[in-house]
């Protein structure tokens, strides 16, 4: 039986795209037998752990409800239409459920196959345990891993799957920062149940983000993924609600498709619907016009966006959207809901009060936009550089992170960084010399980047090429935030340090989190270090590289190489970390050299990421 594919590639061949990627992640641990055919003979091309364990071949694939299996992927290769067989499989007359839909297998045409059974949970000599299922795995994973954190606007969003397995569906939502303050939001429900809905929520998703970041403009954004469903079988039908919301003035403009109007809770706890002109949903009728409309939320007012699965189980849907607006209002109304930390579950417990007693009887996506009642000062801190006024620092400056809504992991690495900096101007910029003044500042700009300074009058101390137990201090802050710069000055040194701030939906970032197969070491045997990747360098691995490369470069202040030739899989993740530091090489006046065979993958990775410019190719 095939092993799992490459994530780098489609199945079979190069060209999947992450989001892809991540769904056939998903399907390699679910419970259910998972297989990609090819047309050519309905051979397996890649099948997950779970048909592994089961070693069925294409020819032995059983009959469901009187129906040889093999015979609905020959009707789907035919006729290129996804197919549902439920009933007792001959075998052993347990209950099963078969979907069969068309999709491109190593560069052809072939078809994905899903095998449910019910001895999944009483059999567990044949079938393990099973893992989270895989549409929830496959829905969680392709929702938007952070949300923008804006200095004026408190997002959060929340999905929760339908209780009845068979209504999951394809809810989602995404929050995409547009610059200048201001954001994109959205709420849709994909067409249909289980993995094609997850599949048609992914490539929905991606069509929002490519067409906001071109021209973000409802009308332009519905009219793009109106076109857009009209040309895919699986997106037709699709409901969306998108609006682009000015952080600063307030001002949201909108509009809908066939898709329920979004919600207002002022600040004073009154609540209204927004008008929103009816449309057909997406693909359903080609060239239907979007009415845009406009609304002011003021500072302290809340906008709530919510897929259909939030009204579904109710009388009528008077009686859905009045409790709707009645749990909003009082999710948001005790005094302590809105401040930083608590902000981050508004979404979550919105959905959770719309749930009925038997649970949610479809999907429910809550995207939250709460405009600040007052704008966010900046910290301005004026000190005599000496070690005994580093906690004051930290204290002060923790409690700042905390009313920005920072989440404890990023709110302890930047306060760590700034100690740093801090540390190096009380220990070395005044040596030999009266202490003297050093000034502290951090504020958030409109796009949700934090930049904190730490100023000194004195004389820079450089760096160690060689860190022992000191001259670690730019290594440190660079591994804890996105970019450090030095500026010396005939009167002092300023170290400014950047971090664009994002929040898990669930209110915190986890950044690097998880378990790899990747190896990253360092070779100091040569004239200079080389670091060595190998293996599959997904996210986790990615963060290692990142560790790996800062460290061996005692912060980017030397000059090393970087090893790729072992790597069989180089994701999105690890060219982020490479482009990092290759800025800081270049910042530093030297350039990184990356060892990538010519016509591999990862060579072909990183030239069409634009790092040829940035770094020495070997």
């Amino acid at each position: 039986m095939p092993p799992p594919p490459d994530p780098a590639g489609d199945v079979g061949g190069p060209g999947l795209d992450m989001a892809a990627a991540v769904l056939v992640a998903a399907m390699e641990s679910a419970p259910a037998a998972i297989y990609c055919l090819a047309a050519a003979g309905g051979a397996p091309v890649w099948a997950n752990a779970r048909a592994r364990s089961l070693g069925i071949e294409a020819a032995d694939l059983p009959v469901v409800d009187g129906r040889p299996v093999a015979d609905v992927v020959d009707a789907v290769l035919r006729t290129g239409r996804t197919e549902t067989v439920c009933g007792p499989m001959d075998s052993d007359g347990s209950a099963a459920t078969v979907v069969v839909r068309p999709m491109r297998v190593a560069g052809g045409p072939g078809a994905l196959l899903v095998l449910e059974s019910d001895d999944v949970a009483t059999d567990t000599s044949v079938w393990p345990k099973p893992p989270p299922d895989v549409v929830e795995q496959a829905q969680l994973s392709l929702l938007p891993p952070s949300l923008p954190m804006l200095p004026d606007i408190r997002l959060s969003g929340s999905y929760h799957r339908a209780t009845v397995a068979g209504a999951a569906g394809g809810d989602w939502y995404d929050a995409v920062a547009l610059g200048g303050g201001r954001v994109a939001l959205v709420v849709g429900d994909a067409v249909g149940h289980g993995v094609p809905a997850a599949g048609a929520m992914s490539r929905l998703r991606g069509a929002m983000r490519s067409s906001a970041l071109r021209d973000p403009s409802p009308r332009a954004v519905l009219g793009a993924l109106d076109a857009f469903a009209a040309e895919m079988d699986d997106v037709e039908g699709a409901s969306v609600c998108y609006g682009v919301l000015d952080a600063g003035t307030g001002r949201l403009i909108y509009g809908a498709a066939g898709h329920p109007a979004p919600l207002v809770v002022h600040a004073d706890g009154s609540t209204e619907f927004l008008p929103v002109v009816a449309r057909p949903p997406l693909g359903s009728l080609p060239g239907s016009v979007t009415e845009v409309a406009e609304h002011v939320l003021e500072q302290g007012a809340t906008l709530v966006l919510f897929s259909n699965g939030a009204v579904a189980g109710a009388p009528g849907p008077d009686v859905a959207l009045d409790r709707l607006a009645d749990v909003a209002r009082e999710v948001l109304s005790p005094p302590d809901a809105l401040e930083a930390e608590a902000s981050a579950g508004l979404a979550a417990a919105i959905a959770e009060g719309v749930r009925r007693p038997q649970g949610w009887p479809d999907d429910v996506a809550v995207l939250v936009a709460h405009r600040r009642a007052t704008s966010l000062s900046p910290l301005r801190l004026e000190l005599v550089a000496l070690p005994a006024a580093l906690p004051g620092v930290r204290r002060q400056l923790g409690t700042w992170l905390t009313g920005v809504g920072m989440g404890e992991q990023d709110r302890v690495g930047v306060m760590v960084a700034v100690g740093e900096a801090c540390a190096n101007a009380a220990e070395h910029a005044y040596r030999g010399a009266e202490p003297g003044p050093m000034a502290v500042t951090a504020d958030v700009d409109v796009d949700g980047v934090l930049t904190v300074t730490v100023r000194d009058e004195g004389s820079w101390r450089p760096p160690d090429r060689d860190p022992g137990d000191r001259g670690r201090g730019l290594l440190i802050m660079r591994q804890l935030v996105d970019t450090v710069t030095l500026a010396e000055e005939p009167q002092g040194t300023t170290v400014t340090l950047s971090l664009r701030l994002r929040r898990g939906p669930d209110g915190e970032t986890e950044r690097g989190a998880g378990i790899t197969d990747a190896t990253v070491t360092v070779d100091r045997s040569g004239a200079r270090p080389v670091v060595v990747a190998s293996g599959a360098i997904d996210e986790a691995g990615a963060e290692q590289l990142r560790i790996r490369l800062l460290e061996a470069s005692h912060g980017g202040t030397g000059r090393i190489e970087l090893d790729l030739a072992e790597v069989d899989l180089f994701s999105s993740a690890a060219v982020r970390v490479v482009l990092a530091i290759a800025r800081i090489a270049r910042s530093e006046s030297w350039r990184l050299v990356v060892h990538a065979p010519e016509g591999g993958v990862t060579r072909h990775v990183l030239q069409i990421s634009g790092l040829g410019d940035l770094v020495d190719l070997r």
